[in-house]
């Protein structure tokens, strides 16, 4: 029989393992495979239109301080951008293609070729130029001397010049009728002859009409056949002219003074050449 008051055997506790890192290693491990996992399947950057671009190079988009040189752009080259023509001295110049603005500026004594242009031409501190050229709209200031076979949508504008002499543009290539339209201009709408001087000088007439019978190519001749443009089958002949010769401000050889057709169908401008050109015959 025990005593109340006599001292109880103390019971052994099992020992305490040691706590392992198991569990938290594991959580660990998991996290990580999560995150590689959301990274392996996340979208790449976004691009914008403007990343896609091709880049651009200013330099092919413009001459500047050539002499004695046949240069340009072939069709295609282009396709639409602005260009610019500065300090050029006794230079032929073919830009063959549609193009957004063109600006000439200090050049003397140089022949030009452009392709359609779907906004502006502007000449300045120019001398002694030759040209052949279409557009929305023209413009001279502080130019002498200048020869200029046109197709114009707006009323041509000089300002400060002199020695403006105009004709009706006559000029092919093959890539011309596409370009036209690439431009957005009519053939039919020329304003060749309706030229507006904002510095008229009085008793002096700063621009004129070439004769009638002026051929393009004397003026404004073909490319040479040793250079790059040898390939381009270009022609000045009226009857190969994408813009239809028109007599502007001369004299008139009807005393009819307009003539009103309608086309219809999906061959309106070919249709309407076929007309002119039969009349023309006559």
């Amino acid at each position: 029989m025990g005593c109340w008051f006599s001292k109880k055997p103390k019971r052994k506790l099992p020992e305490k393992e040691p706590t392992t890192k198991v569990e938290e290693n594991t959580t660990t491990s998991n996290a990580n495979n999560i995150a590689l996992s959301s990274n392996a399947t996340e979208d790449p950057p976004k691009q914008y239109s403007w990343d896609k671009r091709e880049k651009v190079d200013p330099k092919d988009f413009m001459l500047t301080g050539l002499k004695d040189a046949t240069v340009g752009r072939l069709p295609g080259k282009l396709n639409g951008q602005q260009f610019v023509i500065q300090d050029c001295d006794s230079c032929k110049i073919f830009v063959l293609d549609h193009s957004a603005t063109i600006t000439i500026d200090d050049c003397t004594n140089c022949c030009i070729v452009m392709g359609p242009v779907k906004g502006s031409v502007f000449f300045r501190d120019c001398k002694d130029i030759k040209c052949v050229v279409a557009c929305q709209q023209f413009r001279t200031r502080d130019c002498q001397k200048m020869e200029v076979f046109l197709c114009c949508a707006t009323q041509p504008i000089i300002e400060a010049s002199t020695g403006m002499k105009f004709g009706c543009f006559q000029y092919y290539y093959p890539e011309l009728a596409f370009h036209f339209k690439d431009a957005g201009l009519s053939i039919f709408n020329n304003n060749w002859s309706n030229v507006h001087d904002f510095t008229p000088v009085s008793g002096e007439t700063n621009w004129s009409l070439l004769p009638e019978d002026t051929v393009v190519l004397d003026h404004v001749p073909a490319p040479d056949p040793e250079s790059e443009f040898k390939s381009v089958r270009v022609s000045a002949e009226a009857s190969r002219s994408i813009v239809p010769m028109t007599k502007g401000g001369r004299r008139k050889e009807s005393d009819e003074s307009c003539l009103f057709v309608f086309f219809a169908g999906d061959y309106t401008t070919a249709n309407a050449r076929k007309l002119i050109d039969e009349v023309r015959r006559r």
